[in-house]
């Protein structure tokens, strides 16, 4: 792999990551404090794209379209925690996978009744049209960096809320004790939903910026949701540093992975057998690390301490 090749397969690794970061860490959070596993948070993604490709579409601008997808998203999730979820918060983890299951499935055909079938397009904002030099002859797009630049601040605002504030301080009570934080006045349902919500508003912040790079289409959350469980699994469930390297971690080896693994295989194998093998491997390299970390490390990189 050329120096030039491996430095974009880097960045585009980053960006994944950063994309990564943004579903994992709702999700962590979710799973974390509420001990409730959402398989619909993956639609909350794909809601997202839908209502910022739409908005922007109706508004004439990307910058709109994403200011108002984020109350949209924010409040689909609150929506769907009313209806659905809250409900599932004292049941097992069995019926919380079969009913929010239950969930993908239903707003799958729901955005096919909206929306259609046919994927939507958003467009790039000019402002971050074109690319930038990073060494004669090569250039990287802007957006992409914007979408790297964006993920890192929000990690930085996550980290401030959730370690410098009260509500942090309540939210990481509420992941360790919940039981004394309602006992000290705390309603704990409450919180649960605020946190819910903004964990379905980060997920639609991810699918809004990724909206204009990839296809707004029905069962584009999938892909994110599986590999969001990959990042908490490796990251510490209920950790946001956790899920912030982890993600990155995931994003790097996954996007690196499949641009180095077919050229390795050309060292033992033809050329088309190599390609076949590489493609194979490299998509399982994030699943591979999964089950190190399941092994050896099953409480993730950043646990968080409970009792």
């Amino acid at each position: 792999m050329s120096p030039e090749l491996l430095l974009v397969q880097a960045l585009n690794g980053l960006q994944f990551g950063i994309l990564l970061f943004l579903v994992a860490a709702g999700l962590t959070l979710v799973f974390g404090v509420m001990d409730f596993i959402n398989l619909a948070h993956g639609v909350q993604y794909m809601l997202g794209a839908y209502f910022g490709a739409s908005l922007a579409a109706a508004t004439g601008s990307f910058w709109l379209g994403l200011l108002l997808a984020l109350p949209a998203a924010l409040l689909a999730g609150l929506v769907l925690e009313f209806l659905v979820f809250r409900h599932l918060y004292d049941r097992d983890h069995l019926a919380q996978v079969l009913a929010t299951f239950g969930v993908i499935l239903f707003l799958n055909e729901g955005v096919k009744l909206v929306w259609g079938a046919a994927p939507l397009q958003m467009p790039i904002p000019a402002l971050l049209e074109g690319g930038v030099a990073l060494m004669p002859g090569l250039q990287y797009p802007i957006y992409r960096l914007g979408i790297i630049g964006a993920g890192l601040a929000t990690a930085l605002l996550l980290w401030f809320l959730v370690d410098r504030t009260r509500a942090g301080m309540l939210v990481r009570a509420g992941a360790t004790n919940p039981e004394m934080v309602s006992a000290l006045g705390v309603d704990i349902r409450r919180l649960f939903t605020l946190v819910f919500g903004f964990g379905a508003m980060l997920a639609g912040f991810a699918g809004v910026m990724a909206a204009p790079i990839l296809s707004v289409e029905p069962g584009m959350g999938d892909t994110p949701l599986i590999l969001a469980f990959v990042v908490i699994v490796i990251g510490g469930i209920g950790s946001i540093r956790g899920a912030f390297v982890a993600a990155l971690l995931v994003g790097l080896i996954d996007t690196l992975g499949r641009a180095a693994m077919p050229d390795l295989m050309r060292l033992f194998l033809a050329p088309s057998p190599a390609r076949q093998a590489g493609a194979a491997i490299a998509s399982m390299l994030v699943y591979i690390l999964m089950a190190a970390f399941l092994a050896f490390r099953p409480a993730g990189l950043f646990p968080v301490r409970t009792g």
